[in-house]
């Protein structure tokens, strides 16, 4: 989800915990790929979302709420380019997709948000959406993997996974999941279009 499809400011989030909340330790949690320490356990499952808050809180500004933590975490989002909405709809017609992601509680409906307003709702464009902190289990561990292609229910070279993270990625290849790398801000278009060797679904304009 995050890289791939929506665009992220890891940047303006850790500002926001620093600047918004007062909290220090952003820096050290808070990542693209790979979150750490109560960002990690959170996005793992181990941790809900309101002992995350009460973490950060105590450690934040005395007149910080619940709400600024949300509210903070939520600049990390930035949203979905329209050419990567439209790449959903035509690719939603001929394939089915799946979403793998890296993700949480607090985020998760802001996410939803965002794909709702592109006109490509997480339920009705994707079979089905792994989320880690439902999943108990973090890409690229070998657990995550293999759980999805179990539930998907097809065999893994059927497949094909796309991740900013190249550590995701060679996690995905080690349990025979074909997977490629993609460059955020690069053209998502053109590289399935090549990698599919459907020509249909390189977009003419991806500003």
């Amino acid at each position: 989800m995050g890289g791939v499809l929506v665009d992220l400011d890891v940047e303006a989030c850790k500002a926001a915990f620093r600047e918004g909340l007062g909290y220090t330790h952003a820096d050290s949690i808070i990542d693209a790929c790979h979150q750490k320490g109560i960002v990690g356990d959170l996005e793992e499952g181990v941790m809900d979302a309101d002992e995350f808050r009460r973490l950060v809180l105590a450690e934040s500004r005395p007149d910080a709420v619940a709400e600024d933590v949300d509210k903070a975490f939520h600049k990390i989002l930035v949203g979905i380019r329209p050419y990567k909405a439209e790449l959903l709809k035509k690719m939603s017609e001929k394939y089915d997709l799946y979403m793998l992601s890296n993700n949480n509680p607090i985020c998760l409906p802001c996410s939803a948000s965002m794909f709702e307003d592109a006109g490509v709702p997480l339920e009705k464009t994707f079979m089905k959406c792994f989320m880690s902190f439902e999943m108990k289990a973090l890409k690229p561990s070998e657990k995550f993997y293999r759980s999805v292609i179990t539930q998907i229910g097809t065999a893994a070279e059927n497949l094909l996974f796309i991740d900013d993270s190249q550590a995701n990625v060679d996690g995905a290849v080690a349990v025979g999941l074909p997977a490629v790398y993609y460059q955020p801000g690069s053209d998502l278009s053109a590289l399935l279009a090549e990698i599919l060797e459907d020509p249909s679904l390189r977009m003419e304009d991806i500003n």
